[in-house]
């Protein structure tokens, strides 16, 4: 039992799916950063596939390059955001959004 070829349009549609979850994930929930940062993840992720589905659907490498480099700035960025709230934690013994309002300039 074939279902057929997985098209452009399935991997767009994913992309789109987890893109849109993201999107309502960091709408939903504004109180823990850490589900805040999980979320920028996966929009992040989203973006990603549709680069590559492009880059293969178009035989360019190009795609696959920056793809590469987006996954190099969103571990960095995992990385400093973590320690921040590692810091932030020590500090206030809480990473709720809301008891960090006095942190605004």
């Amino acid at each position: 039992m074939s279902l057929g070829p997985i098209t452009l349009g399935h991997y767009l549609s994913l992309g789109g799916i987890l893109f849109a979850l993201s999107v309502v994930g960091i709408f939903m929930n504004r109180r823990n950063l850490i589900v805040l940062l999980m979320a920028i993840e996966l929009m992040l992720l989203a973006v990603n596939i549709n680069f590559i589905a492009f880059s293969h659907y178009l035989g360019d490498m190009a795609g696959q390059v920056f793809v590469f480099f987006i996954l190099t700035v969103a571990a960095a960025e995992s990385a400093i955001g973590l320690a921040i709230l590692v810091v932030l934690f020590r500090n206030r013994s809480s990473i709720n959004v809301d008891e960090l309002d006095d942190l605004k300039g």
